[in-house]
């Protein structure tokens, strides 16, 4: 899942199981989310979150609920995602599916700028079961926290949240340049986060990544080194990409 470029373990429904109807609907959204067609796949989970309930699996269903919640934080409906997150029950998931519901609450907290808050959950991670979830999930876990200390201005701890991401993934793919961008973002060098945002963006290219290209799109014209004639060409290829996705939140915020 981790390849040229996966900037989260996306939906940990890899693990679902393809015999069950539950597994199979997800692994469907799955394809929509990475084609782009967002409005489909939430359609399809929501249509899976059913199916879960009615084989009456807790850990599907808290897959499925994590993938709805994780849609919900990229296209900033952020306290509808709080609220999906909240009815997960922790004590029905494996390690990998913990592993992530920890990690959707970080990327929540991140997405709200608390990075404080972020960096504290951090802290509350079951080091046993982050060792035994899959790379993908744990380096999107890593990723995460990486963003929260950097945001936390914990320097430190942030470089060796980044070193861990890169040991469960591919250093030289768009997950780690975009985490690396985002972290030299936050602590304010902006010469340096614009090189790795356009690493990260030919390889979400590349890799057909249409949501992760556009979130790029918008993080490089907020930069102070992005001239304003660029950044509102930027703004304008972020606006229009997000509006073709079905997220008028992210298109709006591209437009300001």
């Amino acid at each position: 899942m981790v390849r040229k470029f996966a900037i989260i373990a996306l939906l940990a429904l890899t693990a679902a199981s393809n015999a069950s109807e539950s597994g199979t609907i997800a692994a469907r959204a799955q394809r929509s989310i990475n084609a782009g067609k967002y409005a489909k796949a939430y359609y399809q989970l929501e249509r899976a979150l059913l199916a879960s309930r009615k084989e009456a699996d807790l850990l599907s269903e808290g897959r499925v609920l994590l993938a709805m919640a994780q849609i919900r934080t990229q296209s900033l409906d952020l306290d509808f995602a709080d609220s999906l997150i909240s009815i997960v029950r922790p004590e029905a998931l494996d390690n990998t599916t913990g592993t992530n519901l920890l990690r959707a609450k970080i990327a929540l907290a991140n997405a709200r700028e608390n990075y404080g808050d972020g960096a504290k959950l951090c802290g509350k991670v079951d080091e046993d079961a982050l060792k035994k979830a899959d790379k993908a999930t744990a380096a999107a876990f890593y990723a995460e926290c990486a963003i929260s200390y950097a945001g936390s201005h914990r320097s430190d701890d942030a470089a060796e949240a980044l070193k861990m991401a890169g040991k469960k993934s591919n250093k030289k793919g768009g997950f780690y340049a975009f985490t690396a961008a985002m972290m030299a973002d936050l602590e304010g060098n902006s010469g340096e986060a614009d090189s790795l945002y356009r690493i990260a963006e030919a390889k979400s290219i590349e890799g057909n990544k249409p949501y992760m290209t556009a979130t790029i799109l918008y993080k490089r014209s907020k930069l102070k080194t992005t001239k304003a004639e660029e950044a509102e060409d930027l703004k304008l290829r972020c606006k229009n990409a997000f509006e073709l996705m079905g997220l008028p939140n992210n298109s709006k915020r591209c437009a300001e």
